[in-house]
């Protein structure tokens, strides 16, 4: 492969390396390191450090390495394209479908999916991998944006660490949640139940997230539209219920004790039936790495809207 060579100016004395090529290339700080750990940056011919200080007027070469194939296979699962360019790809993710493999679970994930479906992936981090910045839960639908090299990736990390993402949710909540309001304080992981995440951490960081009641269902039911200030794990899923609504279907935060409350039989059994957290990554707006701004809707999947149909015809035969 042809090494990338650069000339550091004058102006760039006393500058890290690693921090003036990440400025100066379409490369992440992290991959730059990576590079220059593996021994693929010298300067002047000799092998360079991330900490290495310019003086100005040397010549730093780059050797970037193809991509090496993950170990994970492809697989032809079917995807929901919402947008594709050079850079990203926008994915409306179905429930059921978990975005990263794990030790436990090397297929049938939505990068396996994306192995197959992205045929132009130039690689993450020296890897022929999809970028994903965000994720969603397995059982939480909706959009999903994925990077297809490093500049994409580092791009919309920076976007989504510097809240310039619009983020809108939908949600189904237990009881009769407030017109609109804010949901604020830390979160992190549980101190006794390792699969969940809590305010009470002690570890926690700070969440912020804002809400409108759209509709109310039954009078039991409220449907919110959610906006995500910040973006930590479970974030709607904690605030819902810590405010006493826990969203519909989610027994991981107490969906099934708030149901017990529902006095009518053949609402409480609606509800009941509904099988994953009732929740949808709708809305996504912001900055593409092509500098368009954008937004991507995901229309609320097959399974909500038959939730809301099956709780109107409820109320009808009443």
């Amino acid at each position: 492969m042809t090494p990338l060579i650069v000339r550091v100016p004058e102006s760039a004395r006393g500058a890290r390396l690693d921090k003036f090529l990440a400025a100066t290339t379409d490369l992440s700080r992290s991959r730059i390191q990576q590079l220059i750990a593996e021994g693929h940056v010298t300067i002047a011919g000799a092998a360079a450090k991330a900490s290495s200080v310019l003086h100005g007027g040397e010549t730093v070469q780059v050797v970037v390495p193809a991509p090496v194939p993950v170990r994970v296979e492809s697989e032809d699962i079917p995807l929901t394209v919402v947008y594709e360019d050079a850079d990203v790809c926008v994915i409306d993710k179905p429930p059921g479908l978990t975005v990263h493999p794990s030790d436990t679970q090397r297929s049938g994930t939505l990068v396996n999916a994306l192995l197959h479906r992205v045929r132009d992936l130039s690689g993450i981090g020296g890897e022929l991998r999809p970028g994903i910045v965000h994720r969603l839960d397995k059982n939480t639908s909706g959009l999903v944006i994925i990077a297809k090299h490093d500049r994409a990736h580092q791009h919309l990390a920076a976007a989504f660490a510097e809240r310039r993402v619009e983020k809108i949710y939908l949600a189904w909540a237990l009881g009769v949640v407030p017109e609109r309001g804010e949901w604020t304080g830390t979160i992190g992981r549980h101190p006794v139940d390792r699969k969940r995440f809590s305010t009470k951490s002690k570890s926690g960081k700070a969440a912020h997230t804002k809400y409108v009641r759209r509709a109310l269902l039954q009078g039991i039911v409220s449907e919110l539209e959610v906006t995500l200030l910040t973006g930590r794990t479970h974030q709607i899923r904690v605030h819902a219920s810590d405010a006493g609504h826990p969203l519909v279907g989610d027994t991981i935060y107490g969906a099934d004790k708030a149901l017990k409350k529902v006095k009518d039989a053949r609402v409480r059994d609606v509800i009941a039936a509904f099988s994953r957290q009732a929740l949808h990554a709708h809305r996504l707006t912001l900055v593409l790495p092509n500098g368009r701004e954008t937004t991507f809707v995901a229309e609320v999947p097959d399974d909500l809207r038959e939730l809301r149909r099956t709780l109107a015809e409820t109320v009808l035969r009443n």
